[in-house]
C-alpha cells in the first residue's frame, strides 16, 4: 500500500504544512538498485584515541569503493555520504570526548540518506572505566540516530577480539543503500571459527551456495529469495501445500526449486535434508510465520498453540534435525526471523510475542555451540513495521502510528528484511554470530 503521507511530505506544500504543524517529515529512503548500488559521495574516517586498527580499517574502508578522506572539504557540493569513527581505543572520558569532537563539526553536512558508523570495543569486565565509556557509545549512537533525520542512519559495530577485516562484510552492508532501514543497532563482531575469506565478487557473495527459505511463496519470504538469488545463490523455496501455485510461480521466476511442505510436520527436517542432499545446503532462512491475534482473556488454546507451533516449535525441531545430520554444510548460516513484538511486546499478541522472543532465546543459546560444533552461524532479523498485505489490512490510525513511530518516520519494505538476511547469509559474515538486528527504522518501541 502506498504511503500517501510520505508522498505528501515530498511536495512543497507538504513540507511547509508539516513543518508548521510540527509533524514528522520522513525522507524517501534510497535503497539498493542496479543503477545506484552504492552511496554517492566521500567517506570521512576519524579516529578517537590511539587505535591499533587505523591502518587495517583504512584499507577495509578503501575497498568499499567510497572515496575515503580524513577531513571535511567544506564544499556544499561535496557532502560526505558516510562517516566512520573508530572508537575502539576509547577508554576514558577524555577519548570519549574525541567522538563528539569528530562528529560535531560535520554531522550537519552529512548527505541525505547518509550513514554514520561508530566502531567500538566490547566493554571490559576488568576495567570499569573502559566499560563505562564503551557502553556510553551505545546510548550515543541510538540518540544520534533519533535526531539525525533526512533518512540518515547511525549504527555501532563492536569488535570483540576481531579485526576490522573480519568486519568488512558488516561495514560494506552498513555503508551501503542495502541498510536503508537499519538504524540504532549494535552489531558485535567476534573471532570467527574458521578463517573468513573475501568473496571473489562482492556483488555475488553467495555464488555456488544453496539457500532454503521457508514461507517463500509471498511477502517477505519471496523478497528474501529474490535477494539471495541476486547475490548468486541457488534457492529452494518452501511453503505450505495450499500455497503451491504461488510457490511454483516464484520458483520458476527465480530459477529455484519448490518444496511444498508443512514446516510443522514431524519429519520436516528429514524431508528438507533429503530434498537438498544432492546439491547440499549452505543457508537456512526461517521466515515462515503466522499471527492469530487476540487478547489473552479471549484467546482459545488453538490460537495459542498454532502460532507457537509454526513460529517457534518448527524452527527448533528443523534446526536441530538439520544440524544433527550435518545437512547444513560447514561455513553455512542459519537466519531466523524474530520481531520487535518479541522485544517490546504488543497488545493482543501474547502468543506471537512469546514465539518471537523464543527465537531470540534460541539464537543467544545455540549460536555459540552451532559455530563451535558445526561451523554454522546463527543470527536473527527482527522486523518492525513492514509494508505487506498483512499490515495493509491494519486499521488506518494504527497503521499510521506503526509507520511514524520510528526514527525514519515510515514503514519498511520486505526488501529491507531481505537485505539484512542476505548480509547474515554471506560467507564473508562468518564473524557475525548470535546477533539480533532490528530492521525497524529504529522503532521507538523496545530497546
Amino acid at each position: 500500500m502506498a504511503d500517501r503521507y510520505l508522498n505528501f511530505t515530498g511536495t512543497a506544500p507538504g513540507r511547509f504544512l508539516t513543518k508548521r504543524l510540527g509533524l514528522p517529515q520522513p525522507a524517501p529512503l534510497r535503497r539498493w538498485s542496479p543503477e545506484h548500488p552504492a552511496l554517492d559521495g566521500p567517506l570521512l574516517h576519524f579516529t578517537a584515541g590511539t587505535s591499533a586498527h587505523h591502518e587495517e580499517l583504512s584499507a577495509v574502508l578503501a575497498r568499499t569503493g567510497l572515496d575515503v578522506r580524513g577531513s571535511l572539504s567544506g564544499g556544499a557540493a561535496d557532502r560526505p555520504a558516510a562517516i566512520v569513527v573508530d572508537a575502539t581505543a576509547v577508554t576514558g572520558l577524555d577519548t570519549l570526548a574525541e567522538v563528539h569532537a569528530a562528529l560535531h563539526p560535520c554531522v550537519r553536512s552529512l548527505a541525505a540518506g547518509g550513514r554514520v558508523v561508530v566502531l567500538g570495543a566490547r566493554p571490559s569486565a576488568d576495567d570499569h572505566h573502559q566499560a563505562a565509556v564503551q557502553q556510553g557509545l551505545e546510548g550515543f549512537v541510538r540518540s544520534l540516530g533519533k535526531e539525525i533525520g533526512r533518512g540518515r542512519t547511525v549504527n555501532l559495530v563492536r569488535l570483540d577480539g576481531a579485526s576490522p577485516e573480519a568486519a568488512e562484510s558488516t561495514l560494506r552492508f552498513l555503508l551501503s543503500p542495502r541498510s536503508a532501514y537499519v538504524s540504532g543497532q549494535v552489531v558485535e563482531i567476534g573471532a570467527p571459527q574458521d578463517p573468513v575469506a573475501a568473496p571473489e565478487n562482492w556483488d555475488r557473495p553467495l555464488a555456488g551456495r544453496t539457500a532454503l527459505v521457508t514461507g517463500a511463496a509471498r511477502g517477505i519470504g519471496e523478497a528474501v529469495a529474490e535477494t539471495l538469488v541476486r547475490d548468486g545463490a541457488q534457492v529452494v523455496l518452501l511453503d505450505v501445500p495450499s500455497a503451491e501455485a504461488d510457490l511454483n510461480r516464484v520458483a520458476e521466476r527465480l530459477g529455484g526449486r519448490a518444496l511444498p511442505l508443512d514446516i510443522t510436520a514431524d519429519d520436516a527436517g528429514e524431508r528438507i535434508a533429503a530434498f537438498t542432499a544432492e546439491q547440499g545446503l549452505d543457508v537456512l532462512v526461517h521466515n515462515a510465520g503466522i499471527t492469530r491475534d487476540r487478547r489473552l482473556a479471549n484467546m482459545p488454546a488453538e490460537r495459542w498453540s498454532s502460532v507457537l507451533d509454526v513460529n517457534l516449535a518448527s524452527v527448533l525441531t528443523t534446526t536441530d534435525a538439520l544440524l544433527k545430520t550435518g545437512a547444513i554444510r560447514r561455513g553455512g548460516s542459519i537466519v531466523t526471523t524474530a520481531s520487535i513484538a518479541g522485544i517490546a511486546g504488543n497488545t493482543g499478541q501474547t502468543n506471537y510475542a512469546a514465539s518471537k522472543a523464543g527465537i531470540i532465546g534460541l539464537v543467544r543459546s545455540l549460536a555459540p555451540r552451532a559455530l563451535a560444533e558445526h561451523g554454522v552461524t546463527l543470527n536473527a532479523v527482527a522486523p518492525g513495521f513492514i509494508e505487506t498485505k498483512m499490515t495493509a489490512a491494519v486499521p488506518l490510525f494504527i497503521r499510521e502510528a506503526g509507520r511514524r513511530m520510528n526514527s525514519l518516520g515510515q514503514g519498511g519494505l520486505p526488501v529491507d528484511v531481505a537485505e539484512t538476511t542476505a548480509w547474515f547469509a554471506s560467507p564473508a559474515s562468518g564473524a557475525v554470530n548470535g546477533q539480533i538486528v532490528r530492521v525497524c527504522g529504529q522503532s521507538l518501541l523496545g530497546a
